[in-house]
């Protein structure tokens, strides 16, 4: 892999991860229509790995203050606002956790294929144009319960699927469940933190269980520096206009890339 090769891949992972735009399906389809090799899994962990250190800095103080209300729910202090928050996010977690251990290797060996991913980038994105217009917005990420964190956690797994998104199903659940734009945003970045790192390690078990070969450290620091800055500043800008522009643009996105693979591949 060239240096090109590792700033595009990364800058498409920091943008898809946290757009919903479908992060694994877009590592799938810009190689495939370049006619680059496939990138490896030592730099799907790399860029993983930069991911949620983009998250990890931009919530970094609320993700503290959740930390810290969360030991102290478990040590008797009660539960806060932010104590709730952060166990909505472990119980919204489960749901993919059981779902990689089930079907993660089905979904490596038998789902990475453009047609698919062009089914799913197309589907899911009108369920979230749908849920985006129809969702009334009452309510912040605050007032998510046990039953709204299942329920995204739910549709989080459903992004084992490439081409699906993860934040896409997240925050069309989320939105479906009547909260903001902003909210269902922010709760789906929150999830992210677990969900990517999961993945990640999930990443990194295959990696060392595979055959062992060379690994190019200089493009796996790259591929974790610029994957963390681009998603940093992804969420920033996200955050910012969302209320905005709604989830529209990304679904109309989803469905030019979907009629391209299809016409593509003939």
């Amino acid at each position: 892999m060239d240096p090109i090769h590792a700033i595009v891949l990364a800058i498409v992972q920091g943008l898809s991860e946290f757009l919903p735009i479908s992060s694994s399906g877009h590592l799938i389809l810009v190689p495939h229509f370049l006619g680059w090799p496939d990138q490896g899994l030592a730099f799907d962990v790399a860029v993983h790995v930069g991911t949620l250190a983009g998250v990890l800095a931009y919530f970094r103080t609320q993700l503290l203050q959740m930390a810290r209300a969360w030991i102290s729910s478990l040590s008797g202090g009660g539960l806060s606002p932010d104590g709730r928050l952060a166990w909505c996010v472990v119980l919204g977690t489960i749901p993919v956790g059981i779902a990689g251990l089930a079907f993660g290797g089905y979904i490596e060996l038998m789902l990475r294929n453009p047609r698919f991913v062009a089914g799913t980038l197309a589907g899911f994105g009108l369920l979230m144009w749908a849920a985006d217009r129809l969702g009334a917005e009452r309510r912040d990420e605050y007032t998510v319960g046990w039953r709204d964190a299942l329920l995204i956690g739910f549709a989080q797994a459903l992004a084992l699927m490439p081409g699906t998104s993860r934040s896409g199903v997240t925050m069309t659940m989320a939105r479906a469940l009547g909260l903001t734009r902003s909210a269902a945003a922010r709760f789906s970045f929150l999830l992210a933190v677990p969900g990517i790192a999961m993945a990640g390690a999930y990443e990194l078990q295959q990696l060392l269980s595979g055959p062992g070969d060379g690994v190019d450290w200089a493009m796996m620091g790259l591929g974790v520096l610029v994957s963390a800055v681009t998603g940093y500043l992804c969420i920033h800008v996200l955050l910012k206009v969302i209320e905005r522009i709604g989830l529209l643009p990304f679904t109309l996105y989803r469905l030019l890339i979907a009629a391209l693979i299809v016409l593509a591949l003939g």
